[in-house]
């Protein structure tokens, strides 16, 4: 596959776009540093912050789904988008009532079960934004990644000064950012006709080997960030860093990540998405071994962060691409549906409760397995996903 140099369309709505993934990330950069903190701040031990984190991902795996097909059945994808963005920050706002476990549950699964069916539809108006220049959806998902460094650095100094008390305030304050990002962005031009949409229903897509073999490995990608997600920062604070300098570890895995989505044009044309997804697989291996087993030694720890740009950034682009060309023709809502829910909804979820359980036990342990995991999605990769030149268009 060759991508040439991304032309740049004067109708393209470039900032409109870019702010929707700065205010989406930067609260996914206040969450996932600081809700485990918070939860300890209120008692609550490592099997209620996995599961937590679980049921927040476990809505992945319906959402995406179901919101997915009601914009492609209706039509009306904006329209989807934002009654969902709107619905997460007044379910959110609920979570100054109580704090018990029952009702954080609650307010987390209903809240997510909307905020987790925004991404993959506005993921479909931006690439119908970007019709002919695919290759640009790396330089404006950067900026989500800008979104998440603003939001985890500086609150990691933040957190230092101030008690942990003030971070619902914050997290719904970005949900009403991405709120009104989304009444700034248009639908977008309609999908053009394609040759794929002969290839027949979503069902005959979905058993293809090659569309299994893709979705078991972004699984079971997900599932080995469990323990980072859910636990990394808690694990940080257990080894005597910093709020400061948790929220600085985090903010130099996504600063890589972003390196990586702003060069990512030019890789894809110089290698293929297999080639791409087996490196990048190797060195998800390689980090959770360094984090599990080195992470008192910081210059070990920052070399692992650094690896967040292959372990996040290099398998995304490569998956978004290959949804992209695999569900072209009507089914691109489902497609980026399936994506979300399976991957990174049951994947996810698998993770963090299973961390959960692992976690009092040992933390290298954990660590350990995540790696293990990450080896057999590589191994899937090497066996599996192998490109006959008849499929060479779709991945």
């Amino acid at each position: 596959m060759a991508l040439g140099r991304p032309a740049v369309g004067a109708a393209l709505p470039y900032w409109r776009l870019s702010g929707f993934y700065f205010f989406y990330f930067a609260l996914l950069g206040t969450w996932l540093p600081f809700w485990p903190l918070y939860l300890q701040t209120l008692g609550y031990g490592a099997q209620a912050i996995g599961a937590l984190a679980g049921v927040m991902q476990g809505t992945k795996i319906v959402a995406p789904s179901v919101w997915g097909a009601l914009a492609d059945r209706s039509g009306a994808r904006m329209r989807v988008i934002r009654g969902g963005a709107l619905a997460a920050l007044l379910i959110f706002s609920g979570i100054f009532w109580r704090r018990d476990f029952a009702w954080l549950a609650l307010i987390v699964a209903g809240y997510s079960f909307f905020w987790n069916a925004v991404l993959a539809q506005f993921e479909v108006i931006t690439l119908s934004h970007l019709r002919g220049q695919p290759q640009r959806y790396s330089l404006m998902r950067a900026w989500g990644s800008a979104g998440f460094i603003a939001a985890v650095a500086g609150l990691g100094f933040l957190f230092d000064r101030i008690a942990l008390g003030i971070l619902p305030w914050i997290l719904l304050s970005l949900l009403g950012g991405i709120w009104l990002a989304t009444l700034s962005v248009g639908p977008g031009p309609a999908p053009a006709p394609s040759k794929q949409s002969a290839r027949g229903s979503l069902w005959t897509l979905i058993r293809q080997p090659l569309v299994l073999a893709f979705f078991a490995i972004c699984f079971l990608l997900q599932v080995a960030h469990g323990p980072y997600y859910t636990f990394f920062s808690v694990y940080l604070e257990q080894l005597g860093y910093s709020h400061a300098q948790t929220g600085l570890l985090w903010s130099l895995g996504v600063l890589a990540e972003m390196a990586l989505f702003l060069v990512m044009h030019r890789i894809f044309s110089g290698i293929g998405l297999r080639t791409m997804l087996l490196a990048c697989l190797a060195l998800t291996t390689l980090r959770w071994l360094l984090i599990g087993f080195y992470a008192r030694h910081l210059p070990v720890l920052l070399f692992a962060q650094c690896l967040h740009a292959a372990s996040f950034a290099g398998c995304h682009a490569v998956a978004i691409e290959c949804v992209r060309r695999l569900f072209a023709g009507g089914h691109e809502g489902q497609g980026m549906a399936l994506y979300s829910g399976v991957c990174f909804g049951g994947g996810a979820a698998v993770g963090a409760v299973g961390s959960g359980f692992l976690w009092s036990d040992s933390p290298q342990l954990t660590f350990a397995l995540a790696a293990l995991v990450s080896l057999l999605a590589w191994f899937i990769a090497w066996k599996w996903l192998r490109l006959p030149e008849a499929a060479a268009e779709v991945c």
